[in-house]
């Protein structure tokens, strides 16, 4: 008599181990959508459905991943920030809701011109800044530019671009040095960045974040302010005559950016607090 085969294994059975594994529902099920690539209602609709070996093994292995210590949104290679779903790896920083604070802020800005618009994001990272205003602001008398000095990283934001739709159109990406990176002659409404802004050596740092995601994006120099040091002093060439900076800071760089901004010549400074109420964006207004 052969032996009996082993039952196949089902999309709910998987899950239900994988949340057992992780003590996460929601995580399990994130991980389970990706290795599967269905989410939604077509995942609800597959949940008794027989798992392929190749969605068996690319789960398995995002799953090691994910135990060994390394960030969800890197194993999922996605996360959502605003509307937008975006790719994402250990080229860029992980999207963050404070910095959807900064997109409410740089709308808000905006709002206040009725068009036609330009912005640039210097070190747009995945570019989730950048990206979000196309994607959120009037299709007609909009311009956005995305920069970043590393290739690498712009890679990702041009392959998050892809993914825009009829928005793409307005949105032009250039590697470069902040302000460095935008075209001569050219001015813009409001330049907005979240720079690399956590000081070398930072006890306060998430291992996770430290073991993980690039240095070249966390780490703002000694004090954290290097970034600063180059984009406060440049940016007013680059801006129309009441154009705007919007900046993220970190939690104690208040004092510190707001005072650079008024060393060169700023007016109408505001510092803004996220919803942790740590102070989190700097925007100042070009004298």
């Amino acid at each position: 008599m052969s032996a009996q085969a082993e039952p196949t294994l089902t999309l709910r059975e998987l899950w239900r181990q994988t949340a057992d594994a992780l003590g996460a529902r929601h995580e399990a099920r994130w991980i389970c959508e990706v290795a599967t690539s269905l989410d939604g209602a077509e995942f609800d609709a597959a949940l008794d459905e027989p798992l392929t070996e190749r969605m068996v093994q690319h789960h398995d292995a995002m799953l090691a991943r994910y135990r060994a210590g390394e960030p969800l949104q890197y194993v999922l290679g996605r996360w959502g920030f605003r509307r937008l779903d975006l790719a994402i790896d250990s080229r860029v920083l992980i999207p963050r809701p404070e910095t959807e604070q900064l997109v409410d802020a740089v709308l808000e800005l905006v709002a206040e011109r009725p068009g036609p618009r330009r912005i640039a994001d210097l070190g747009t990272g995945s570019g989730a800044i950048g990206l979000a205003l196309a994607d959120e602001l009037p299709l007609e008398g909009t311009e956005i530019w995305i920069t970043d000095v590393c290739e690498q990283a712009l890679a990702v934001a041009t392959a998050n671009l892809a993914g825009l739709g009829r928005a793409a159109r307005n949105v032009r990406a250039a590697v470069g040095d902040w302000c460095n990176a935008l075209p001569d002659g050219v001015v813009f409404d409001v330049i907005v960045s979240n720079p690399p802004y956590v000081a070398e050596g930072s006890p306060t740092l998430e291992p996770q974040v430290g073991d993980w995601e690039p240095p070249r994006a966390l780490f703002g120099g000694g004090d954290g302010l290097d970034a600063y040091r180059a984009i406060v002093p440049a940016a007013p060439s680059h801006l129309v005559a009441d154009g705007w900076l919007a900046l993220e800071i970190g939690a104690d760089q208040a004092p510190a950016v707001t005072d650079l901004c008024r060393a060169h010549g700023y007016r109408d400074i505001e510092v803004r607090r996220d919803l942790a109420d740590h102070d989190r964006i700097v925007l100042a207004r070009r004298q």
